[in-house]
């Protein structure tokens, strides 16, 4: 009678046992990161280095520092010049692009898909006309200011700038991100150039020598592979080429790709009929515009708007865990008391400048100081943060943690305060009922303040 029993202990214990290996095995991202954001103190700051190449140039934020650890990330600002083209590579971990300046045109390498574009090359012989050769790649997409760009980890692409100025561009990697195996280090693998031979490792703590993927192969096996000779495989490794990652195109670049009007009508054509399931890998947007003033999600035309791409309007974003937001603050405006409830938040000042708050757990505030233009700061998830533009306002872009990262406010028709019982709030602030009534329905707009008659700014706390 007690054989069952018995039999049922040694499983139990069995399955407990396998998930204490499991566990031991594999620690999970919180236990891997837990203790990481136990930060004194923020900072709005700048990017510490920057990478000359031929045609442009890189500049990265310090992904050590304890803000970005805390949030799993690492951010760089790349300019790219008119036919400049950033060579071939992929990332350990997905990234989303915002175009801040210029335009382009990008191609993302997804493994097997199908080469949908195709065109034929014709090369003169005498009076003779013939084929030479019939062109296949994948999907070449256009992009714009105001763009967000969705990458995953892993996958191959490039970029060129088409435009007749600057292309500036701000990146965000999550590290932390559960499509990224390795550590919180950021890792850029190039498939072309020689891309540290005119400066320092990118990413790494340590300077050390970083070549092309095809650099660590055996040449001759190398040629054996792509059927070429050593000398077009060592010119894949890249050892002499000295132009860095953002080479200069001398002709500007021939392929098949659409025009832009078409292409823009067919993303408001897919905009009023997507509703994500008709997607797969091959056939997926990853390219949604942030910037304009009519897909604002909330709207006060005497304080500003509020912008956001996720998972429902850029599906790709649910398999990233990946979101963003677009803010226009006018002269004076605010933003009140607010936190993120489920994401980290990366968030780079596009123009203007504002007077920025951000409270920990403890009720300290951990930054206290103004946020201009082309600086970057990282906002844990559920520190809470205030903002108020300045005399020329403030706009900036957001990278979240989450693919539908979801916020709360203190203020306004739609904050927790409005959402309690007076009585409550009366207990709790030792308050009469009419203060508390005061304190509940003083303001009505929703995220987005204009500026009351008694209070132009936020002021700075000693």
């Amino acid at each position: 009678m007690a054989r069952p029993y018995i039999l049922s202990l040694v499983s139990l214990c069995l399955l407990v046992l396998s998930h204490s290996c499991a566990a031991n095995r594999q620690p999970s991202k919180y236990q891997q990161q837990q203790g990481e954001c136990q930060i004194q103190r923020l900072n709005a700051q700048e990017p510490q280095q920057r990478i000359q190449s031929e045609a442009g140039v890189t500049e990265l934020w310090d992904w050590t520092d304890d803000q970005f650890q805390c949030a799993g990330v690492a951010a760089c600002r790349t300019i790219i010049q008119p036919r400049g083209l950033l060579l071939p590579s992929y990332t350990n971990a997905p990234t989303i692009i915002y175009i801040a300046k210029g335009r382009g045109i990008t191609g993302v390498m997804i493994p097997g898909c199908p080469e949908t574009y195709q065109s034929s090359q014709q090369s003169q012989e005498g009076e003779k006309s013939f084929r030479q050769f019939r062109d296949q790649h994948q999907k070449i997409r256009t992009f714009q200011q105001g763009d967000i760009i969705a990458l995953p980890a892993g996958v191959a692409h490039w970029c060129y700038n088409d435009g007749d100025s600057d292309l500036v561009t701000v990146a965000v990697e999550d590290t932390g991100n559960n499509q990224n195996q390795l550590d919180n280090q950021p890792r850029k693998f190039f498939l072309a150039g020689n891309p540290q031979r005119q400066q320092k490792e990118m990413y790494a703590k340590r300077p050390q020598q970083q070549n092309n993927i095809f650099s660590g192969f055996d040449t001759e096996v190398l040629a054996e592979t792509f059927g070429v000779d050593p000398e077009m495989a060592r010119r894949l490794q890249g050892k002499d080429d000295y132009r860095g990652h953002i080479i200069k195109v001398e002709r500007d670049l021939k392929m098949v790709r659409p025009s832009r009007t078409r292409e823009e009508q067919e993303r408001q054509e897919r905009g009023e009929r997507d509703n994500g399931l008709e997607e797969t890998i091959c056939t997926a947007r990853l390219v949604e515009n942030i910037d304009s003033p009519s897909r604002a999600d909330i709207f006060n035309p005497r304080a500003g708007r509020l912008t956001s791409v996720n998972r429902f309007n850029l599906p790709v974003l649910e398999y990233l865990r990946l979101s963003a937001e677009k803010g226009v603050l006018y002269k004076n405006a605010l933003m009140p008391p607010h936190w993120k409830l489920n994401a980290h938040c990366v968030l780079y000042a596009t123009r203007g400048e504002a007077q920025m708050q951000i409270v920990d757990q403890r009720g300290q505030a951990v930054f206290n100081d103004r946020i201009r233009e082309g600086q970057l700061v990282v906002v844990p998830q559920n520190f809470v943060v205030m903002k108020q533009a300045g005399n020329q306002g403030f706009e900036w872009v957001a990278m979240k943690t989450h693919e539908n990262a979801m916020f709360n406010t203190l203020a306004g028709r739609t904050s927790a305060m409005r959402a309690m019982p007076l009585d409550v709030l009366a207990n709790s602030y030792q308050i009469s009922q009419s203060e508390a009534r005061r304190l509940k329905m003083g303001r009505e707009e929703t995220m987005m303040f204009e500026p009351s008659s008694r209070s132009e700014r936020i002021k700075t706390v000693a």
